[in-house]
């Protein structure tokens, strides 16, 4: 047959999209306390890495969350943490709304003590602030000045207690693990302005009079304009969450089920497998099931991005979340709970938003030898302003020493990947793509080639009979019966087009025996005391069989971007069957939008070379490969690849598979549950071309974003570390001020934040 003679089109999701290794165990899923930076996130990482029985561990900075692959036990894995200096507890959250909901109530609580310790801070910061801007300076030269600045110093204390507990904690825990993080920036920072103002306060003479300078007011706006950072960040922060909220709004509380001859309202927990569940118009469709009575249209587009309602009926499936449009209809339960389609792919969003790409990866190195670095940089500072500055040289140090560890707390560096991550891949479930991981969204974003399988990703899928030549003494009805018979136990969309016709037409199927499939080329099998052989040109020729009477119609059936099959009886032609698959509607459109996209389209196919090229021409493809076998088109993939092509490749996941898994990225095209994604690292829930073009457009905006992101934080403390040093002074007398050095940190995340936000607002433009 042609394309590919073991096809598989209805691969559903009736397990869970993560398969567990028996040899690797299960995941589970942490959150994580105490990590302030990237440079936590690395060596959090690498704590639980180094547990026996632990598979691999990735860490989310930006959710607080690690996802641990393994058998190793729960409590081994926060015994590593809690040695590595921060603390784990495992995810107990019976559902996805009820994990949402906890961690929402938990941000909420964390938030209204951020601003509370804000607020204390700054209450005493800004009054210091304006004292010094406006009313004299902050010096110490007479008893009552001691007095006065004792005072401030003991409230400034307090509000190191109350308001920076949580730095100078992660500090010590850190330092007790013989490792530095953005805590220990902080805590140094102003532990070191506090210091050295109390021993200008208890003992001035041991400062010269120059440097009698408290910074008392440093200490305090610092601890207040970082909380008021993060609290800020974690208010949007919460936002990137909203996909995978609007998915687990999809679910419904409770269904309609018919027990004991009657029907009640259930808690949707208590929905089990076989139950017969009604469905009215305007409802939610409860779980996962399939259609015994009744009829209905359903809008799908919460799930595929489709926005026209899908027609039901007796034996068709509906996946949950989906809306009963018009009629009433009972199905029965066929998955529940986390079983569901929608379960489903709300944990693959959740692992995807979970993981890293490359490039994140990298910034969690790079941040884990930042810290170290900046805490060098500022003893540096330090002794270059003590040994070559102008007086006051001691306070000059310890102001550039303090500016240099404050502003260099690495934050942002950390949030810049998983934000943008986070963001995309739930911008990309609701244009109804499923990015498996974080390596897939980038380099989705880097293809530069992209094959595309014909049969049901450029067409239908649902080809038609059109026509029968006849080329012996048999009748059309009795080809179509013969064909249909021989075809009957095939999965492949051209031989269901066969078996369909026959249907039709009201023709009885007969049972064949002795059935084999020839790879590539079609079947035989025993009819009675009839060899039947049906399949392709090349079949024809390595068995023999003359086809010259019919070359010329058959060459003229396939122009006309129809597939012409032969079909032999005891080793002679019968007939040519003709089978169109229609082109998709917006296949034309779609796959312009990839070639403007600047991508190199080529289609694949184990059609025949005219009727390839008659639909390359129609959708505006100038290469194609014909007359592929399945285990070539692989080959052809690394053909590709050699050419120095990143390829994409787009198929069904099960047929395709070796090509999916070959290409640099594999796409699955499919409509509702009828998805395979097993092979593929994206899945399409539409069976529009529109959904790949609209996932490298998604891709290419999220790394764009993650790149700017990265740029924004490592320009910002590469660029602000020389200038907090003092290396503005020789020239213009200007050394930053720690409290600007701390508002500048604080909203350095804001901005990353706020970045990855807009990627919320993208839009892929169908044209």
């Amino acid at each position: 047959m042609n394309d590919a003679t073991c096809h598989k089109s209805d691969a559903k999701i009736v397990k869970d999209t993560h398969e567990v290794d028996p040899a690797t165990g299960d995941e589970q899923q942490f959150t994580i306390e105490g990590a302030s930076c990237a440079s936590c996130v690395t060596r959090i990482e690498t704590a639980i890495r180094q547990v026996s029985g632990v598979s691999s561990a990735e860490m989310n900075f930006a959710q607080g969350t690690a996802t641990v692959s393994g058998t190793a036990a729960d409590a081994a894995i926060i015994a590593a943490v809690e040695k590595a200096g921060y603390s784990a507890k495992p995810s107990t959250s019976e559902s996805d709304n009820d994990a949402l909901e906890e961690k929402e109530k938990t941000e909420l609580v964390y938030y209204k003590r951020l601003m509370r310790e804000m607020t204390i801070a700054l209450a005493l910061g800004i009054p210091l602030m304006l004292y010094s801007l406006f009313a004299g300076e902050m010096t110490v030269s007479t008893n009552s000045e001691r007095l006065a600045w004792l005072i401030v110093g003991l409230l400034t204390l307090g509000v190191m207690v109350f308001s920076g507990k949580h730095f100078y904690v992660g500090a010590w825990r850190s330092f007790r693990n013989h490792s530095a993080n953005m805590d220990t920036l902080i805590a140094l920072g102003t532990g070191t302005a506090w210091l050295y103002s109390m021993i200008v306060v208890f003992v001035p003479d041991l400062v010269p009079d120059m440097a009698r300078h408290v910074y008392f007011e440093a200490t305090a706006m610092i601890i207040g304009l970082i909380n008021l950072g993060l609290a800020l960040e974690l208010k949007a922060r919460g936002r990137t969450s909203e996909a995978i909220k609007r998915l687990i709004g999809l679910q419904a509380k409770t269904a309609r089920v018919s027990r004991n001859g009657q029907e009640l309202d259930i808690a949707i927990e208590e929905v089990l497998v076989d139950d017969i569940v009604r469905a009215r118009p305007g409802e939610k469709i409860p779980v996962d099931g399939q259609v015994v009575e009744g009829h209905t249209s359903i809008d799908e587009s919460m799930l595929t991005g489709e926005p026209m309602p899908v027609e039901k009926v007796v034996g068709d499936e509906v996946v949950t979340g989906t809306l009963n449009k018009t009629g009433s209809i009972l199905f029965r339960a066929t998955r529940v709970g986390k079983d569901t389609a929608l379960a489903q792919i709300i944990n693959m969003v959740k692992r995807a938003q979970n993981s890293k790409p490359p490039i994140g990866r990298m910034a969690d190195i790079i941040s884990g030898y930042f810290v170290p670095i900046v805490m060098i940089v500022a003893v540096v500072s330090a002794l270059a302003w003590l040994n070559f500055g102008p007086e006051p040289a001691l306070a000059f140090a310890i102001v550039s020493a303090t500016t240099v560890l404050i502003i260099a707390c690495p934050c942002a560096l950390g949030l810049a990947t998983p934000m943008s991550v986070m963001v995309g891949v739930g911008k990309a479930a609701e244009a109804g793509v499923l990015i498996r991981n974080g390596e897939a969204l980038q380099t989705a974003s880097k293809i530069t080639a992209m094959i595309l399988d014909k049969t049901g990703t450029i067409t239908l899928g649902a080809p038609k009979v059109t026509d029968v030549i006849l080329a012996g003494s048999d009748s059309e009805d009795s080809v179509l019966q013969m064909a249909a018979s021989l075809e009957s136990g095939s999965e492949h969309p051209l031989a269901m087009a066969i078996v369909e016709s026959a249907l039709e037409r009201g023709l009885k199927q007969e049972k064949v025996s002795n059935f084999g499939a020839i790879a590539g080329h079609g079947v035989e099998a025993q009819l009675g005391d009839k060899h039947l052989l049906f399949g392709n040109e090349k079949l024809m020729e390595e068995r023999g069989i003359s086809i010259e009477s019919v070359r010329d119609r058959a060459q003229t059936l396939a122009a006309e971007a129809k597939t012409p099959m032969y079909f032999a009886v005891n080793g002679s032609l019968a007939a040519v069957i003709a089978v169109a698959d229609p082109i998709k509607e917006d296949s034309i459109v779609a796959i312009k939008r990839l070639q403007n996209s600047g991508i190199r389209v080529v289609m694949l196919t184990g059609d025949n070379r005219a009727t390839a090229q008659a639909v390359a021409d129609k959708v505006g493809i100038k290469e194609y490969f014909a007359e592929v076998l399945p285990e070539e088109k692989s080959n052809k993939v690394a053909e590709l690849q050699m050419q120095g092509e990143i390829v994409g490749m787009t198929g069904d996941g099960i047929n395709d598979a070796p090509a999916l898994a070959m290409a640099n990225v594999g796409f699955a095209i499919g409509t509702g549950t009828d998805v395979a994604i097993e092979s593929a690292d994206i899945t399409l829930m539409r069976g529009s071309l529109h959904g790949l073009a609209d996932a490298i457009a998604v891709s290419r905006a999220t790394l764009r974003n993650i790149k700017q992101n990265l740029f924004g934080a490592f320009i910002y403390n590469v660029a602000g570390v020389p200038f907090a040093a003092g290396v503005l002074y020789p020239f213009f007398g200007l050394l930053l001020s720690p409290v600007i050095a701390g508002a500048a940190m604080a909203f350095s995340s804001l901005t990353v934040v706020t970045n990855a936000n807009r990627l919320r607002f993208f839009k892929a433009q169908e044209h």
